[in-house]
């Protein structure tokens, strides 16, 4: 654990803004790992929008979208558990680092294309960004409980998350801006140069190495190509149900993922602005104003017990399909976009919640692999949700047809996972004992 903290261990409530300024002020590790993913969440909306630009005018067509999103989705299911056994057998710092020096210049080669014929190089540099992104971001939530004190978890990933929401949302309106200003080329030189900025603040992160076997042994070629670790980490995840169930909640959310595609559809095609399109920047700083005070709010306003946590999960699946069933008829930019900010209010809860309760139950030595074998599911789900929707799209099936049979989605895992909660599994202690558990939480100030 971090020696970050001297102070004597206080519960932060997650509903009270002094509660992110002292975990911010006291823990300089987590600070630096924060501040990293400032820089480059902001970077990564720049690149999508910029992106979502050159598909448009190259192409025009919504299967161009999806397959971009597939190239992006895609590598984590492949990778996912050779990343995972990495992640836990190497230093993550540098893996972090690594992936971030790299990526800065995968994206820099977007610039090379200019006519139709070049879209395949859009496809491949993506697949290659991804693919580092499939290491950076196990080894990122995994050394987060070695950064943070039990007590301060909550807080980490309500603010962690409140992050990527914000930048989703500064990013995305800032990405098209620039992208209409300026050209996207210069949304992509700023990415990039979001990469080595990163890459600078992990290199003062102090990180503990991984977590050693307790016997030594002559290593036999299933260690060495990490099918002992991979069979390790099944059989831990078969031996708890608590922590089989989580592994499964964003991929519940993810079977709706062809939304990426149509809030792309929907602000360049359906309610475009004065007729030029642009309304997709809107739409996802919508959704990424929602995904930041959806857990905050959750966790004010419906408790921060382990408890409440889940059942709360349960209830967001109901919210997005509520939300998206809504937008589907909305008839102008004006009322939909706030619509998107409710259902990724949900879509939020269900991912910071999930990722809060893996890392207090999972053990260090498991943890990257644990969350690479959670997203390599998820992105499997996202990439053919994704290629369904740009098919039914090209077929003739409208947008607002597609989007109906994706918001009524999601009522099947929230409907699964409300059961599941019923039945009182994921309070029976199947497997090892939970690594700090939060205290009750206290009455918060108001903000």
């Amino acid at each position: 654990m971090t020696q970050n903290n001297p102070s004597p261990p206080s519960y932060l409530p997650v509903g009270n803004w002094r509660s992110y300024r002292t975990l911010l002020g006291e823990n300089r590790g987590f600070r630096r790992l924060w501040l990293a993913g400032v820089i480059s969440h902001l970077g990564n909306w720049f690149n999508y929008i910029a992106i979502f630009v050159l598909l448009s005018q190259l192409t025009g067509t919504g299967r161009a979208v999806s397959w971009f999103l597939i190239a992006k989705f895609l590598p984590t299911a492949v990778l996912g558990p050779a990343a995972g056994v990495l992640v836990d057998r190497l230093p993550r710092k540098a893996i972090m680092i690594a992936s971030d020096l790299t990526r800065a210049a995968i994206v820099l080669c977007f610039l090379l294309v200019r006519r139709p014929d070049q879209v395949w190089l859009i496809y491949t540099l993506a697949l290659l960004q991804e693919s580092l992104w499939t290491f950076f971001d196990p080894a990122r939530r995994a050394s987060v409980p070695n950064l943070c004190e039990p007590h301060q978890l909550n807080v980490a990933n309500a603010l962690s998350g409140a992050t990527w929401s914000v930048m989703l949302a500064i990013g995305a309106a800032l990405g098209g801006l620039i992208s209409a200003v300026a050209g996207w080329q210069t949304a992509i030189v700023l990415d990039a140069l979001t990469f080595l900025a990163s890459a600078a603040l992990l290199t003062g992160l102090e990180l503990p190495p991984p977590a050693k076997p307790a016997t030594v042994r002559r290593p036999t070629w299933r260690d060495l190509t990490g099918i002992n670790d991979l069979a390790e980490g099944c059989r831990y995840v078969a031996g708890d149900r608590r922590v089989a169930a989580l592994l499964l909640v964003k991929s519940g959310w993810a079977l709706a993922g062809g939304i990426f595609v149509l809030l792309t559809v929907f602000g360049e095609q359906v309610f475009p602005i004065h007729g030029h399109g642009g309304g997709s920047g809107i739409l996802y700083s919508c959704r990424g104003v929602g995904a930041a005070v959806g857990p905050i709010l959750a966790w004010r306003y419906l408790g921060e017990s382990r408890s409440a946590m889940y059942r709360t999960m349960g209830l967001s699946f109901f919210v997005a399909a509520s939300a998206y069933l809504l937008f589907s008829q909305a008839p102008t930019l004006l009322k939909a976009a706030p619509l998107v900010l409710v259902g990724h209010m949900g879509g939020s809860v269900q991912w910071v919640f999930s990722t809060n309760l893996l890392q207090r139950l999972v053990p260090d030595r498991f943890r990257g692999r644990v969350f690479a074998a959670e997203m390599a599911l998820v992105t499997l789900v996202l990439s053919l949700s994704t290629y369904f929707t740009g098919a039914a799209l090209d077929a003739g099936v409208g947008p607002r047809t597609v989007m109906v049979r994706l918001a009524l989605l999601f009522l099947v895992p929230g409907i699964l996972w409300s059961l599941h909660v019923w039945s009182g599994a994921p309070f029976k202690k199947n497997g090892p004992a939970d690594p700090g558990e939060a205290p009750p939480p206290r009455p918060a100030r108001p903000m």
